[in-house]
C-alpha cells in the first residue's frame, strides 16, 4: 500500500522540470476539488428544491456525469508525483540505491506505455463526440437535460497527457538516479520517523 513519500529538489534542469509540471499539476488538482466541491453545491440545491418546492434541480445526475471525468482524472499527475496513489510495496520496500531505481524505472515505463494507449483510446471516444458542424460541436449529448459530453470527454485525455510528461520526467529522474545514485524529482519512501514528522506537520496545517 501507499506510504508517505518526500521528493528531493535542487538547482539541477529535472528538478526545474519538476516544479514547472508541479505547478500545472496542482491547478488541475484545484479543478478537481471545485468540481467536487461544486457537486456539493448542487445536491443541496437538488434536495432542498424537492423538499421546499418539489422541484429538484434539472439535470441532476446530467451535471454529475460531466463532474465525474474532473474528479477522477485532473488530480492524477499530481498524487503521481506526490507518490499517493495505492501500491504493494512488499518487494520494493526492501530495495535500495541503484536496484531500487533500476526497479522503479522499469516499472514507471510501463504504466507510460498504459499511459499512452489510454491518452490514444480516450482522445479517439472524445473526436467521436466532437463535430464543428454539429449544434454546440456535439455528436451525442446527456439523457436529460442535452448537455453536450465532448467537455468531459476531453477531460481524460488531456489528465493522462499531463500524467504521461510526469511519467516521462520520472524515467529522466531514475535514470539519472542510476548513474549518480541520488534520486530527485521523484517520491522516496520515508522512514517511519520522517513518515510520523510529516503526518504531524500536515494536522498542523504546515508543508
Amino acid at each position: 500500500m501507499a506510504t508517505a513519500s518526500l521528493v528531493l529538489s535542487d538547482d539541477s534542469a529535472l528538478s526545474k522540470c519538476d516544479h514547472g509540471l508541479l505547478h500545472l499539476e496542482r491547478i488541475f488538482a484545484l479543478v478537481s476539488g471545485i468540481s467536487v466541491f461544486g457537486l456539493m453545491v448542487l445536491a443541496v440545491i437538488s434536495v432542498t428544491g424537492r423538499n421546499a418546492m418539489n422541484t429538484p434541480l434539472p439535470g441532476y445526475v446530467d451535471w454529475i456525469e460531466q463532474a465525474m471525468p474532473l474528479i477522477a482524472f485532473m488530480g492524477v499527475s499530481y498524487v503521481m508525483r506526490e507518490g499517493g496513489h495505492i501500491r504493494m510495496d512488499i518487494v520494493v520496500g526492501k530495495l535500495r540505491g541503484r536496484l531500487l531505481y533500476s526497479v522503479e524505472l522499469i516499472t514507471t515505463l510501463c504504466v507510460l506505455m498504459l499511459m499512452i494507449l489510454l491518452v490514444w483510446g480516450s482522445w479517439s471516444h472524445f473526436d467521436r463526440s466532437f463535430d464543428f458542424a454539429a449544434p454546440l460541436w456535439s455528436r451525442d449529448s446527456s439523457m436529460d437535460i442535452s448537455v453536450p459530453l465532448w467537455p468531459a470527454k476531453l477531460m481524460a485525455p488531456l489528465a493522462f497527457s499531463v500524467l504521461c510528461a510526469r511519467l516521462c520526467l520520472q524515467l529522466w529522474a531514475y535514470g539519472r538516479a542510476i548513474i549518480t545514485g541520488a534520486a530527485i524529482a521523484v517520491p522516496l519512501i520515508a522512514d517511519a520517523a520522517t513518515q510520523a514528522r510529516m503526518e504531524a506537520d500536515q494536522l498542523e496545517g504546515q508543508d
